[in-house]
């Protein structure tokens, strides 16, 4: 039987009808760069304080599951307009700015990351003061494709052939080598499609080159994979030596004490023009899959000694899996975890960084996840769908950017896949 339609803003809409107290302004607590702030004390109803670089979506969904759990987040962003400020404190200021990152830090718990690609000094300058996770270690892994599928080959991981590329004369050696078609992509940097050149033809090669810098930035050539299906692997390890519920999953760190290891259900994932636009879990057909990406994920996991939530983007090939990349931090094809797992990924990785125990991971049936890109229907459509459970992320609309979702949980997987067919029309229709 389908659910009715919810909306998962009402934490945040609660958060704000409680308003500040007296003497305060009624909007969200930020600050800017111009004015420096003292740093809140946590009150006595607060669990803890989490410090979030990164005030975008995630920064947000995470915020939100921390109210639940009675945890107080302080989010740093370089825009004032970061649609995270709605759900916690907000400090403004540049990454590299360590006067206003000190600010930030002064009276969290811990530092954790709503995104890959934060300065590793900033990293660094943090996890001298509080406790922060990831690693920076995992973190500067993570924002290298190179180092990222050199992590894999070494731990035996299969992944699509690759090579360095630095100069014009390393691509044409890479094409002549991998072949075409493939992938040039800037090894740092870019997202849902972003810093990527499909090469088809020798025709495309001069014009990829120019397109990505022309040697500007270190480049990484991939040969294209035929695969079958994208799937990914949703993992999250916990504190070593944190006390809680035994679990199978308990495994040795790199560094010797024992960590709880837990994973999500495995994701199937369509994309178009670069970008995520549904996840279906339990992957279908997933069963002998499952067992594959969570061991690879967890030699991942353990080499880099992580704590947190990590995410491997993975190819199906027949019947075996190639390793595309690492998402160090929560992702976007596990936001079917909202309404469709026991715990949700944001809420398993606040416990992760926190030291708390580490909450099931297990799916209350057959979920998916439908991404509003670009533009929405109008909130009373969606929530006329079907089951439809929507969470909107308080962004402008503009072609190619992440607005919200709309999650889909049944105990059937024929009564999901005829509320995805209702839906998928009309959510593509209004998309650009």
């Amino acid at each position: 039987m389908s659910s009715p339609a919810t909306s998962s803003q009402s934490l945040a809409a609660a958060k704000s009808s409680t308003g500040p107290s007296a003497g305060t302004s009624a909007a969200p607590a930020s600050s800017s760069a111009a004015s420096a702030p003292t740093a809140s004390a946590p009150t006595a109803a607060c669990a803890a304080k989490v410090g979030i670089l990164g005030g975008g979506q995630l920064g947000r969904m995470m915020a939100m599951a921390g109210l639940r759990l009675g945890i107080s987040c302080r989010l740093y962003d370089e825009s004032p307009e970061a649609v995270a400020r709605e759900c916690g404190e907000l400090i403004v200021g540049q990454y590299t700015d360590l006067e206003r990152l000190s600010i930030f830090e002064s009276g969290l718990d811990v530092v954790t990351y709503e995104f890959e690609n934060v300065p590793a000094a900033a990293a660094q300058h943090l996890a001298a003061r509080v406790p922060t996770y990831p690693p920076a270690t995992a973190l500067a892994t993570c924002q290298d494709r190179l180092a990222e599928k050199s992590l894999f080959r070494s731990l035996g991981i299969g992944t699509p052939a690759f090579a360095k590329v630095d100069t014009r004369e390393e691509l044409d050696a890479a094409v002549k080598t991998l072949g075409l078609p493939a992938v040039l992509k800037t090894r740092r940097f870019g997202y849902d499609g972003k810093g990527q050149a499909v090469l088809r033809d020798p025709r495309d090669v001069a014009h990829a080159w120019t397109v990505l810098g022309a040697g500007a930035a270190p480049l990484i050539l991939e040969a294209f994979v035929p695969f079958e299906r994208e799937v990914s692997i949703i993992a999250v390890r916990a504190r070593p030596n944190i006390a809680g519920p035994a679990s199978p999953a308990t495994t040795p760190s790199a560094t010797g004490p024992t960590a709880d290891v837990r994973f999500y259900p495995l994701v199937e994932n369509h994309h178009a023009g670069g970008i995520l636009r549904l996840s279906i879990a339990p992957a279908p057909h997933s069963a002998a899959l499952q067992v594959k990406a969570e061991e690879l994920a967890r030699r991942v996991i353990e080499k880099l000694d992580y704590v947190g939530v990590l995410a491997v983007e993975l190819f199906e090939l027949g019947g075996e899996l190639l390793a595309n990349e690492i998402a160090p931090r929560v992702h976007n094809s596990g936001h079917w975890t909202i309404d469709g797992a026991v715990t949700s990924q944001f809420e398993n990785h606040l416990r992760a960084v926190l030291g708390w125990p580490l909450g099931d991971c297990s799916p209350r049936g057959h979920a998916a996840m439908l991404n509003l890109i670009g533009a929405a229907p109008p909130l009373a459509t969606l929530l006329a769908l079907p089951g439809a459970h929507v969470e909107m992320y308080g962004k402008i609309p503009r072609p190619g950017r992440k607005l919200g979702h709309v999650n889909f949980v049944e105990q059937s997987a024929t009564t999901l896949a005829r509320n995805l067919a209702a839906a998928r029309p009309i959510i593509e229709a209004a998309a650009c």
